[in-house]
């Protein structure tokens, strides 16, 4: 794969672009985006090596979309419309079924591969992009079968020497999965720091009190709603029922601090503390 396209260099495009360049120095990136100004930035941090726009399909081994899954359903058709037969595009999305669905009967669905690569940190843009973020990090491929065999192969040689783990699922299952252990951290994070923030205007002193704690579980709320928004709408059933569980579960603590039963939240917590068994190992 010589000619690379990356469309939307930002944190996960970015960092695909330094990993990808790391193993593949021969490789040639190019970065397209509807702003000049990202461009301007990803060139000159050296993360592609020319600017390109839609039309340079044509010539792409590889294409890479790494925008808001909203822009990605809009475009994903044309993509396809453009790369020659011997192209693959992948794109990196937090979702998975409408982006999946809108290709679903495109002539060339064999030249693409749903990915969704579980790393990120709450920064955006290309200076946000590092090197070496996808080590260890679990890949989630869907659909794999839809892929032609000889692309597949490509793209999973290149996961495995950027240092991927793979995990292969439905796009519907995926869906559902992700909006407990991604969408709806993101959602308390950004609601914890409403609550604060709006408490701070009559308490000033109140970050003065913030430890380690409150900037750990407030850490998402820095990320771009931008990129949030779309992922929350095109994902709106699952979110809605892991918000209605996790709604259940504060009422449910909430009515064990009015009625004085500490005992009981001790043993919520004590029986929630088995997630460090779950979680060990994950970074």
């Amino acid at each position: 794969m010589k000619n690379i396209y990356i469309i939307g260099v930002g944190l996960i495009g970015g960092s695909l672009a330094i990993d990808i360049k790391k193993h593949n120095p021969e490789a040639i990136i190019h970065g397209i985006s509807r702003k000049e100004a990202t461009l301007d930035q990803a060139l000159a941090l050296n993360l592609i090596d020319k600017k390109a726009t839609l039309e340079d399909l044509v010539h792409a081994d590889l294409v890479i979309v790494s925008i808001p899954v909203d822009a990605t359903v809009k475009l994903l058709p044309t993509i396809l419309d453009k790369v020659p037969d011997s192209g693959l595009v992948i794109d990196a999305g937090s979702t998975k079924e409408a982006i999946c669905k809108v290709v679903e009967n495109h002539p060339k669905r064999r030249n693409f591969l749903a990915m969704h690569p579980i790393a990120g940190t709450e920064y955006s843009g290309p200076s946000a992009a590092i090197a070496g973020l996808f080590v260890g990090k679990t890949n989630i491929i869907c659909e794999v079968e839809k892929t032609a065999f000889k692309l597949q192969e490509q793209a999973l040689n290149l996961f495995a020497a950027i240092g991927m783990r793979i995990r292969y699922m439905n796009p519907e299952s995926h869906d559902k999965h992700i909006a407990y252990v991604s969408h709806l951290s993101h959602i308390s994070s950004f609601m914890l720091g409403k609550t604060v923030v709006d408490k701070e205007r009559n308490e000033r002193d109140i970050f003065d009190m913030a430890g380690s704690g409150f900037a750990s579980t407030v850490r998402l709320a820095k990320s771009s709603p931008e990129m949030w928004t779309p992922i929350f709408q095109q994902n709106k059933t699952n979110v809605i029922e892991t918000l209605n569980e996790y709604i259940n579960n504060l009422t449910h603590f909430k009515t064990l601090m009015e009625s004085d039963d500490f005992e009981a939240i001790f043993n919520e917590m004590r029986n929630t503390n088995h997630i460090k068994e779950i979680l060990n190992g994950i970074n």
